[in-house]
């Protein structure tokens, strides 16, 4: 039998491997939607009706399906302003401090979103001109949240 450890890190492994699949999968969506659309625009005279609603719902569902893989990775934007003055031996209880910080800040932050979520899909809001209801997207945006949060941790 395995240890806890590794059964863990291989299922956080396929996990992490899922969503990097689905963001790729949406960031060729997007490439491709945009070359057609471009494409047909310019040489046909015919866009893609919708396009530009369909690359602003992919770039945000892009946005935060790779957050959890960030925070996993620990592959954050960081500024080292602090570095020079920081102790060396208290490097990780500021590390420890920013990682709590980020995560209850990431929770605040899904709590929040997913109360948007509610409210779109009991208030029907959907895109403009394709009619695409934005509660799933804010949903999604809420569940990458949380998970990021809780991958911080």
């Amino acid at each position: 039998m395995q240890p806890l450890t590794t059964r863990a890190a291989r299922v956080g492994r396929v996990f992490q491997l899922m969503l990097e699949g689905v963001a790729g999968a949406t960031l060729f969506g997007m490439m491709l939607l945009t070359t057609v659309d471009v494409t047909g625009r310019y040489f046909f005279n015919a866009p893609i009706l919708g396009a530009v609603e369909l690359t602003q719902l992919m770039l945000a569902a892009l946005v935060f399906l790779s957050l959890p893989i960030v925070c996993w990775r620990q592959e954050h934007v960081s500024v080292d302003l602090l570095d020079a003055i920081f102790p060396a031996r208290l490097v990780w209880i500021r590390e420890v401090l920013v990682n709590l910080l980020v995560t209850v800040a990431l929770w605040v932050m899904a709590q929040r979103v997913w109360a948007l979520a509610e409210r779109a899909f009991s208030w029907g809001d959907v895109t403009e001109f394709l009619r695409i209801p934005y509660g799933y997207l804010i949903g999604l945006i809420s569940i990458m949240l949380a998970l990021s949060a809780l991958l911080t941790l």
